[in-house]
């Protein structure tokens, strides 16, 4: 069981950098994901940013779920500026905007979750930020994506906890390797979410960088800056080199070696 294609081609799609972008706002992605049939069959929404145009180039099961999900919005400034200079506007609707927005003016109280990852006591700040009388969580172990066992009752978790949104609270490539499992498995109804760390944000766990830096691109330089033993590789070496695959797309448009739609998905 798989998304629809018409689903799919519902929203305008660019490539760029190797990823498959759905040009939405965060307002235009909160009223997408609140549109959509809660009975429909499970699909994906993920928020691509530099990291995952290097993560794609080695990882099929990654490579897929961006090439079929549902909804793929932009996640990087800088990624958009460098877009912008190849006449293409990916728009910006990162994962921690569109959460904050889904709780704030779409979700219920008594709707259904389900999340998988995040530690409970951030799900237990969420819970309490937003009133919210239905939540269930699923805390796979560490590295459980390597872990059949372990996958297998995870996506059994989702399919036994129907949920119009399940928020697979993970870094990539696990959250959309995840979801693609349960889109595989076939059984789960509703949208995975792929939002990373967007809760421990939302729940103001996570610090967020000052205003400026967020308008000016560099929340990868305040991050950086917190936590360099663990996101020196994350942004310094795949970060890079999405960035330059990036840039290799603006001088092939602007030459006019390759075209600005959609396509198929880009040989990296």
């Amino acid at each position: 069981m798989t998304t629809g294609s018409n689903e799919i081609s519902a929203f305008a799609q660019v490539r760029f950098a190797g990823l498959r972008f759905t040009p939405l706002s965060v307002d235009e992605t909160v009223v997408a994901l609140m549109a959509r049939d809660p009975t429909a069959p499970f699909t994906a929404f993920v928020t691509p940013n530099a990291e995952h145009a290097f993560l794609r180039r080695k990882d099929e099961l990654f490579r897929h779920c961006g090439d079929t999900c549902w909804i793929s919005t932009n996640d990087s400034r800088i990624l958009g500026r460098a877009a912008l200079l190849a006449g293409l506007d990916l728009k910006f609707a990162p994962g921690a905007y569109v959460v904050d927005q889904l709780f704030r003016t779409g979700i219920s109280p008594n709707d259904p979750i389900s999340i998988i990852g995040c530690t409970s006591e951030i799900v237990a700040d969420l819970v309490d930020q937003f009133s919210l009388t239905n939540v269930v969580q699923h805390i796979p172990p560490m590295g459980f994506i390597d872990i059949p066992e372990a996958v297998d009752a995870a996506v059994a978790f989702v399919v036994s906890h129907p949920a119009r949104f399940v928020f697979v609270a993970m870094g990539p490539p696990q959250s959309e390797k995840f979801c693609q499992h349960v889109v595989a498995d076939g059984r789960a109804l509703g949208v995975g979410l792929c939002i990373g760390s967007s809760i421990s944000v939302v729940t103001g766990k996570l610090d967020a960088a000052p205003d400026w830096m967020e308008q000016a691109g560099l929340v990868w330089l305040y991050r950086l800056v917190r936590e360099p033993k663990r996101l020196w590789r994350r942004y310094l070496v795949r970060g890079l080199v999405g960035l330059s695959l990036g840039l290799r797309d603006v001088l092939a448009i602007r030459l006019g070696l390759r075209s600005t739609g959609g396509g198929e998905p880009a040989r990296d």
